[in-house]
């Protein structure tokens, strides 16, 4: 099973992306993580990337691609993956489907102003666990106790820049994947087990 999951950012994606994988057991590649890594290594890659990201800007196609298409070359990806966070855009689209070919393309979508609110409230911990003020209004992390923070690119300008950059480049993805025939929309304004039930119905 192949699947490419689709939405802004905020809707939802990482969350549902990690129950996916954990149900129908399938490597997670997710390309924030991957540059995530990279940035907090200080290599020559993350410091490129962290520059971009900071301004609310997409990372190069090239770049993005060759990290994609090296990932999803390793053995626990033969029977199948999910990818989260790529394409961004059609020419992404374009070069994936050159060396891979996906069978869904899960469209999660939900109201602009809940994603605002879900990303600007969206508070992070160095361990790995992320919160959002809504539920966890706390300043320190349950699970290892270190102070939150908030990440560069979640403040409101870069949020504003993102969502608009995912309006030009992104967005025109759900028709290219509707025209291949393998786009499921998904509505995202829900509870996360509620999303769930929809994709597995889909998947199912």
């Amino acid at each position: 099973m192949k699947i490419i999951l689709l939405g802004a950012p905020g809707a939802g994606k990482g969350t549902q992306a990690t129950k996916i994988c954990e149900k129908y057991n399938l490597p997670h590649i997710s390309t924030g993580d991957i540059l995530r890594d990279n940035i907090r290594r200080g290599t020559p890659l993350g410091q490129q990337a962290k520059a971009i990201i900071d301004r609310g800007e997409l990372v190069p196609d090239e770049v993005v691609v060759a990290i994609v298409k090296d990932r999803l070359s390793l053995d626990d990806c033969k029977s199948g993956w999910l990818l989260d966070g790529f394409p961004r855009t059609i020419a992404q689209a374009k070069a994936l489907d050159s060396f891979e070919k996906a069978e869904y393309a899960i469209n999660i979508t939900i109201p602009f102003e809940k994603l605002l609110y879900r990303i600007t409230g969206r508070r992070m911990c160095e361990c790995g666990e992320s919160y959002h003020v809504s539920t966890h209004p706390s300043p320190t992390c349950d699970k290892c106790g270190k102070t939150l923070y908030i990440r560069a690119d979640d403040n409101e300008e870069s949020v504003a820049n993102r969502l608009k950059a995912y309006e030009q480049s992104t967005a025109p993805l759900v028709d290219y994947y509707a025209e291949a025939g393998i786009l499921k929309n998904v509505d995202g304004d829900s509870t996360v087990d509620g999303v769930f039930e929809i994709i597995s119905e889909i998947l199912d």
